[in-house]
C-alpha cells in the first residue's frame, strides 16, 4: 500500500538551516494536497545542527506517531545517516523519481530524505509525489527486510 492510500496519514516534517527552504516548498506541496503533517524545524535559516532535527523526526516515526517523515538538509546525506542510527527507520536520500520509488517499492522506506542545495523545488516536489504514491511490493523483498531488522533488533 503507498502512503496515500493509508488512513490517517501523518507526515514527520523536519531540516535543518540549509533544508529550510526546501522544507518550505515541500510544506505547501503536502498543503495542497491535504497531507497532513507537523513540523519539526527548524523554523528558519538561521545555523542549527541536523542531527538534532534528524533524531527528533526519525524517533517519532520509529514510534508511530506518523506514518512516516521527510528531512531536508544541504545535501541529504547527514540527514539519512543519522536517521538511520536509529531503530526501525529505513531513510533514503533520494535525488530522482525512480530513486524515491524504488526505495518504497523494494526497502519500505519511511523516510525521504533530499538535498536542498542539491534539488529544485520542482524536482522535490516530484520526487516527494514517487514516494508517497509508491507501494512497497513485499514478496522476496520482505525477507531481504527482515534480514536486515536482524541487525537492529526491529522493523
Amino acid at each position: 500500500m503507498d502512503f496515500l492510500s493509508r488512513p490517517g496519514l501523518k507526515l514527520a516534517l523536519g531540516s535543518d538551516h540549509a533544508g529550510f527552504e526546501l522544507k518550505q516548498s515541500i510544506a505547501q506541496y503536502l498543503r495542497e494536497k491535504n497531507i497532513q503533517f507537523e513540523d519539526f524545524g527548524a523554523h528558519s535559516s538561521d545555523r542549527v545542527d541536523y542531527p538534532d532535527y534528524a533524531v527528533k523526526v526519525a524517533r517519532a516515526v520509529a514510534a508511530g506517531k506518523f506514518t512516516a517523515g521527510i528531512l531536508i538538509c544541504g545535501t541529504g546525506i547527514g540527514m539519512s545517516i543519522v536517521a538511520n542510527k536509529i531503530r526501525g527507520i529505513r531513510a533514503a536520500l533520494c535525488t530522482s523519481e525512480y530513486m524515491a520509488e524504488y526505495s518504497r517499492r523494494h526497502n519500505d522506506a519511511n523516510i525521504l530524505c533530499l538535498g536542498g542545495r542539491i534539488l529544485s523545488p520542482e524536482e522535490a516536489r516530484r520526487i516527494t509525489e514517487a514516494w508517497l504514491t509508491s507501494p512497497f511490493e513485499a514478496g522476496r523483498h520482505a525477507q531481504r527486510l527482515r534480514k536486515m531488522a536482524e541487525l537492529t533488533g526491529r522493523e
